[in-house]
């Protein structure tokens, strides 16, 4: 699964306002595909989690997601822009990949549902 985070949306977003393609904002959080949005987090902090439990479900933080050339596409018109992989090419490369969002693989099963609280673990 994907995570991602309000907040580091916004700052992304806030990020390409300043850049060369700032037209092409703000983006949505749909071009990123994720299937869990946090909302109350400091920009960046899911980075540093390792652990979090969803609703009823324990999952482990495998690592930073990648992103690929579908996230310059617009979900909608089928436009594909130079954003988001050139603003974080200038701020968001690590290991020599751009990132956005933490993937997650569960530990438990269970169900989880819109509005389920996110509990960092570690």
């Amino acid at each position: 699964m994907l995570l991602t985070s309000e907040a580091s949306l916004d700052a992304l977003n806030s990020l390409v306002a300043q850049g060369d393609h700032a037209a092409e904002g703000p983006l949505p959080m749909n071009r990123f595909r994720p299937n869990v949005v946090v909302a109350g987090t400091e920009a960046w902090a899911e980075d540093d989690w390792s652990e979090v439990t969803i609703g009823e479900v324990a999952f482990r933080v495998a690592k930073k997601c990648g992103r690929c050339v579908v996230t310059t596409t617009d979900q909608h018109t089928a436009e594909r822009g130079r954003e988001p992989l050139r603003t974080l090419a200038r701020h968001r490369r690590i290991g020599g990949k751009l990132v956005f969002g933490q993937n997650l693989v569960p530990r438990s099963t269970g169900t989880i549902r819109v509005g389920d609280p996110v509990r960092v673990r570690a």
